[in-house]
């Protein structure tokens, strides 16, 4: 296990620069905005700031704030985030990211979740957190081949216990993180307290629907299968087309992923400037860009299908404690009502719906999510307990 510090030199951001600023823009219809893909002005807007005002070094001071490590597991190279929280006995958590988010995702409910008594909390209800690098993002290694849900949780189970010595921790993700962490919940349950999800649908019964409530929530999400979700057929079925299309344009990159925040995120009260900034968006793609990890990045959406059925088959259960944060607003996959997740989880013991947010929770509320994991976690695993 190896401290780990982001470097980029000089070099490779003159380089970086030079092929932002050669990148083609092509016209796009009259109007078009986001409704064809990424809003060209959008696009040509944030090309400026990342060239002429993007603060790079104090954005690598940024993510060199936390302490950060790489450590191998079944021979994979794993990049992970290892805070320790105040107070005398801190409970373990695991946060994972999803696509096309990265560690950076939880960087401002960090300090909320290790230090709550500098944000108006008890120190008692600090967590240790580990944040690792999904394999083939970031800094994490490259695997061979590509791998899911299900063997990175078997990566994260040894990482917790076996590398890091923890006995028992707690686990949550969103997005991809959802998935590996109801994969934890289904095959670790020996080693984890409890999982706290806010992609509720991760969980899913290959049941019929069983009432009008679900029946709409089908439909529902049929409609947003149907509209926003060909970059998924794209990155399961044929992931190094797109990778051959966004190597070396670093501008392409950016514009396949500022598509996805817009698309998932709650706009309801601003747009990605407000809700976001510039310097964020940014600071989250060069974890893409700077690692070159776009291309193996996608090769995770093929390992789910290498790995099989999604769906529980009839009569499988999480029955670890789970907790649900329903943020209301995820474009991408709607809430399913409780009803369904009670058909899959025999210990369905929390559930908030939230009253905004959508798909990346934890940067677009930062608040509510670190609230609610504290909330969660004091039924799952009391201070003292």
């Amino acid at each position: 296990m190896q401290p780990f510090r982001i470097n980029w030199t000089e070099a490779e951001i003159e380089a970086l620069k030079e092929a932002l600023a050669a990148a083609t823009v092509p016209p796009a219809p009259a109007g078009a905005g986001w409704a064809l893909g990424c809003d060209r002005d959008f696009l040509l807007r944030l090309r400026d700031h990342w060239l002429n005002r993007y603060d790079w070094r104090a954005a690598m001071a940024d993510l060199n704030r936390y302490p950060q490590f790489i450590t191998e597991i079944d021979g994979l190279a794993v990049h992970f985030i290892h805070v320790k929280g105040e107070g005398n006995a801190p409970r373990p958590l695991l946060l994972t990211h999803g696509w096309p988010g990265s560690v950076y995702e939880f960087w401002a409910v960090i300090d909320r979740l290790t230090c709550p008594s500098r944000h108006g909390g008890q120190a008692q209800d600090a967590f240790d957190l580990v944040i690792p690098t999904l394999p083939g993002y970031g800094y994490s290694g490259k695997p061979k081949q590509p791998i899911g849900p299900r063997a990175t949780a078997g990566l994260w189970d040894k990482l917790m216990t076996v590398q890091l010595g923890y006995p028992g921790y707690l686990a949550q993700g969103g997005d991809w993180g959802s998935l590996v962490t109801a994969k934890l919940g289904l095959h670790y349950p020996e080693s984890l307290r409890g999982i706290h999800l806010n992609m509720a649908a991760s969980l899913r019964s290959e049941l019929p629907m069983q009432n009008a409530a679900e029946e709409d929530w089908a439909q529902r999400s049929a409609i947003a299968f149907q509209m926003l979700s060909g970059y998924s057929m794209v990155q399961m079925m044929k992931p190094m087309s797109l990778a051959y299309l966004g190597a070396g344009n670093p501008l392409g990159q950016a514009a396949w992923i500022l598509e996805r925040f817009h698309d998932w995120s709650d706009l309801t009260q601003g747009d990605l400037d407000s809700v976001y900034g510039l310097d964020h968006l940014i600071t989250n793609i060069m974890l893409y860009v700077m690692p070159g990890s776009f291309d193996s990045a996608l090769w995770f959406y093929h390992g789910l299908i290498r790995e099989g059925r999604l769906d529980l088959a009839e009569g499988e259960q999480c029955a670890v404690p789970l907790g649900i944060a329903a943020f209301p607003n995820d474009a991408l996959l709607p809430v399913p009502p409780r009803s369904r997740l009670e058909l899959v989880a025999s210990n369905l013991m929390h559930w908030s719906d939230m009253p905004a947010g959508g798909h990346f929770a934890a940067m677009e509320q930062p608040d509510l999510f670190a609230q609610d994991v504290v909330a969660w976690a004091e039924k799952v695993w009391p201070v003292g307990g």
